[in-house]
């Protein structure tokens, strides 16, 4: 009994040090990735940062390419988990209001990702062209169509369901992808919570009365 229970000990402490080996790597190449851009960025420059052999690097993802890849597709599994919790029987007042907070949230937690996949779709997204094709298309389509449920119900104009979606995204990610102009503009060093706050508010408001739906 006492093998067994040192044997599971074991690998749980195994799958702990796997798991937190992950998400280092991860963090380090996509602070790398953004500051330099996937040609900029080597596999020993991200283990010189996270203090790991390179090989470590390599046993978890064989070539860089791999892990860019992985990288990119952590962000979109985000971006896609928060389209999906919008739903044909929630009001579009509470749905929309609380999927542009998590889109700002992703903004300000999550920014050099973002700006890892602008810069992605800048040059022709050679590597995530197949995902937008496939799995965010499909959960595209998916929302879109839930947007044209709540118009047909009339709980909102019929706007366009596709242009709203990018209305939203350019709104929400150049929180992200242009933080540094607008901190600038701002006078600051960097924008705080009070400014991503401010930003989500004026945005639902916006995208409410726009859709002709009540702000309560």
């Amino acid at each position: 009994m006492k093998t067994v229970r040192k044997d599971l000990l074991k690998r749980r402490k195994s799958a702990d040090i796997r798991k937190e080996n992950l998400q280092l790597i991860l963090t380090v190449a996509e602070q790398r990735f953004a500051e330099f851009g996937y040609n900029g960025t080597t596999i020993s420059s991200i283990a010189e940062q996270a203090k790991l052999p390179k090989s470590n690097i390599l046993y978890y993802f064989k070539t860089k390419e791999v892990l860019y890849k992985e990288v990119l597709s952590q962000i979109l599994k985000i971006w896609m988990v928060d389209m999906e919790e919008m739903t044909a029987d929630q009001h579009p007042r509470e749905a929309l209001r609380h999927y542009i907070l998590l889109k700002i949230k992703q903004s300000r937690d999550h920014s050099n990702a973002s700006r890892i996949f602008a810069s992605e779709l800048l040059h022709g997204a050679p590597f995530l062209r197949e995902k937008l094709q496939t799995d965010l298309k499909t959960q595209f389509i998916k929302t879109c169509q839930v947007f044209r449920e709540w118009i047909a119900k009339q709980w909102m104009n019929p706007v366009s369901p596709e242009h709203l979606l990018f209305m939203i995204w350019s709104s929400t990610q150049a929180y992200a992808d242009y933080g540094l102009q607008s901190s600038i503009l701002m006078g600051k060093e960097e924008l705080d919570d009070d400014d991503f706050e401010t930003g989500a508010d004026l945005l639902t408001h916006l995208v409410l009365r726009g859709c002709g739906i009540k702000l309560l």
